[in-house]
C-alpha cells in the first residue's frame, strides 16, 4: 500500500471487544505509555487535541492490588479511569496480582486494560515484568489469561518484536495471546536489548500483523505525519502508537490522525495561544502533586515545549531554573519565542 493512499483513507473504525462492551477505537492514532511522562495532566492535554486513546503510566499490578482503601481511591482518581478514551496499563509477573489488579482497574471504570510486555527498563526487566516475558512465553501466556479472564472490559497488549535478534518472537506470542483473549496487539519496532538505538523496524511488524486477526498498532519512531505514513506502509499495521514524539508536542497525535484519515486537523498552538497551553498544563502539575513535585516534575515537560518551539537556550535554561510558579509563567512567553535562525540573525 503506497503512502498517497494511506494518505486518502477514512479513519477505520476499530471495535475493540471484550466479552462485555466493546470499546471502538476512531482514529487509530494513540498516545503511547511513558513511565514518568504520560500521567493524568498530560493525557488530558493530548486527549484534548484529538487522540484516539491515550495509555496511562504502566501501573505495577501488585502494588496497586495490595495498597489500602485509601490510597486505592487516590490511585483510581489519579489515573483516570473514568476518564474518555483512556487505556489503563497494567505491569507484573504474577497472575493472581494481575488479575486483580485489572478488575480494581475496570471496576473503576477502565474502559480498556492493556498489559506491559515491552517495558525495556533494568529494574522492571530485572523483575520478571515487562519484555522480560518475551523470554518466558508460556509465562507471559499465564498472565494474559489471567487479565483476560478477570474482566470483560477489552485487554491489549503491548511488546517488542522479541528479546534480542535472536529471539525475535512477537508474531507467536500475538497469536497466543489473541487466543487467550486480547482484542489488539501493539509493536514497539526493536527488541528489549536495542532499547531504543537504532531505528525502529517497522518492516518486522508485519509479521504480527500477518499472524493474528485483531487490530496491530505500529510503534516507534513516529515524529510526524510522513513517519506514521511510512510505519503503516511497511507494516500493514492498522494504525499507530506515539511516543516520544508527543513530548513537548500533545498536538502530535491528532495532527497525524489529521493527516493519514482526514479527522478534524488540531489548531497548533503559537505564541500567546502556546503560552496559555503551557501555563495551563504547569497548573494542572502543580495541582496533581503538589506544589513542589509538581515544580519538579513539570520541567521536564517545559523543557520539551521549549525545545519543540525552537527556544532560545538562555530563556529555556531561566525558565528550567525557576522555583515559583510565578516566576516560571513570567518566564514562559521569552522561553517558547522561536530563536531567530542564522539567516535572520545575519540579515
Amino acid at each position: 500500500m503506497s503512502s498517497d493512499t494511506i494518505a486518502q483513507q477514512q479513519a477505520p473504525r476499530l471495535r475493540l471487544a471484550g466479552s462485555g462492551q466493546g470499546v471502538d477505537l476512531l482514529p487509530p492514532v494513540v498516545l503511547a505509555p511513558m513511565a514518568g511522562i504520560t500521567d493524568l495532566p498530560f493525557r488530558r492535554v493530548v486527549a484534548g487535541f484529538g487522540a484516539g486513546l491515550v495509555v496511562s503510566e504502566m501501573v505495577a499490578s501488585q502494588e496497586m492490588a495490595q495498597a489500602r482503601p485509601s490510597a486505592r481511591a487516590r490511585g483510581r482518581a489519579e489515573l483516570g479511569l473514568t476518564e474518555a478514551r483512556t487505556a489503563v496499563q497494567l505491569a507484573g509477573r504474577d497472575p493472581h496480582w494481575m488479575a486483580e489488579a485489572a478488575r480494581i482497574a475496570a471496576d473503576g471504570g477502565a474502559q480498556i486494560i492493556d498489559i506491559n510486555m515491552g517495558c525495556p527498563a533494568k529494574k522492571v526487566v530485572g523483575g520478571l515484568s515487562g519484555s522480560a516475558l518475551m523470554r518466558a512465553p508460556d509465562h507471559a501466556l499465564r498472565l494474559i489469561e489471567a487479565v483476560a479472564g478477570a474482566v470483560d472490559v477489552p485487554v491489549t497488549l503491548k511488546t517488542r518484536l522479541g528479546w534480542d535478534d535472536a529471539q525475535r518472537n512477537a508474531d507467536d506470542l500475538a497469536r497466543r495471546a489473541v487466543d487467550a483473549g486480547v482484542c489488539m496487539v501493539t509493536i514497539h519496532g526493536r527488541t528489549r536489548c536495542q532499547f531504543y538505538k537504532g531505528a525502529a523496524d517497522w518492516a518486522a511488524i508485519g509479521a504480527v500483523v500477518r499472524a493474528v486477526p485483531v487490530p496491530v498498532l505500529a510503534n516507534g519512531d513516529i515524529r510526524g505525519p510522513e513517519d506514521a505514513r511510512a510505519a503503516l506502509s511497511a507494516s500493514g499495521a492498522a494504525g499507530v502508537m506515539i511516543g516520544r514524539g508527543a513530548q513537548g508536542r500533545p498536538w502530535l497525535p491528532a495532527q497525524v490522525a489529521a493527516a493519514l484519515y482526514g479527522t478534524p486537523a488540531p489548531t497548533v498552538p503559537r505564541g500567546a495561544a502556546l503560552v496559555e497551553l503551557v501555563a495551563a498544563h504547569h497548573e494542572a502539575m502543580l495541582s496533581f502533586y503538589g506544589r513542589d513535585p509538581g515544580l519538579r516534575v513539570a520541567r521536564k515537560h517545559l523543557g520539551w515545549y521549549a525545545e519543540a518551539a525552537g527556544g532560545a537556550p538562555g530563556p529555556r535554561r531561566a525558565l528550567l531554573t525557576a522555583k515559583d510558579p510565578a516566576r516560571v509563567h513570567a518566564l514562559l512567553p521569552a522561553a517558547l519565542e522561536p530563536a531567530p535562525t542564522a539567516a535572520a540573525a545575519a540579515a
